[in-house]
């Protein structure tokens, strides 16, 4: 699983197609996507961590990603703008879902279904931009936190590969 966080870190960071200076510009805007997961990712939390409940809840930030993404990946077709990174980010997510369902069935665990998330309207390109930078910031805090919870999860189990 980890070398698709990594590949899925990098792609995150092209969502919006900007430089980091003019990401800077966007800091001070207003978030608007509440459904978009949060972590908890403090170094206290991770050893606290149980496998089948850390796979279920990484399932559950998937699922929500890439429901968020593939909205995302729909608003910049709607507006003629770069989608690619979109739908590499997409087909990674969907990687990861694929493999944590079979972690989960192997350990006889029911994969949870997250609730769909409620979506603005997109009506400008601008929009667009906007949340392509919300969204690809919160994908690296979950790639971040993802990474250390599998080498987390890597070192309870004594399994060599993830």
């Amino acid at each position: 699983m980890t070398p698709r966080v990594e590949t899925l870190t990098h792609l995150s960071k092209k969502l919006h197609e900007l430089s980091d200076n003019e990401v800077l510009n966007f800091a001070a805007v207003e978030k608007r996507l509440d459904d978009l997961p949060h972590m908890q990712h403090t170094a206290a939390h991770i050893p606290s961590l149980e496998v089948n409940e850390s796979l279920s809840q990484l399932h559950v930030f998937i699922q929500s990603f890439k429901l968020h993404v593939d909205w995302l990946k729909t608003a910049k077709e709607n507006f003629s703008l770069p989608y690619e990174s979109a739908e590499g980010a997409s087909t990674q997510l969907l990687l990861l879902s694929n493999l944590l369902n079979m972690s989960l069935h192997q350990m006889r665990e029911e994969a949870p279904r997250s609730p769909p998330p409620s979506l603005p309207i997109v009506s400008t390109a601008f929009d667009v931009l906007q949340f392509s930078v919300e969204i690809s910031e919160q994908l690296q805090v979950f790639c971040n936190w993802s990474k250390r919870v599998l080498r987390h999860l890597k070192r309870l189990s004594r399994c060599p590969r993830h």
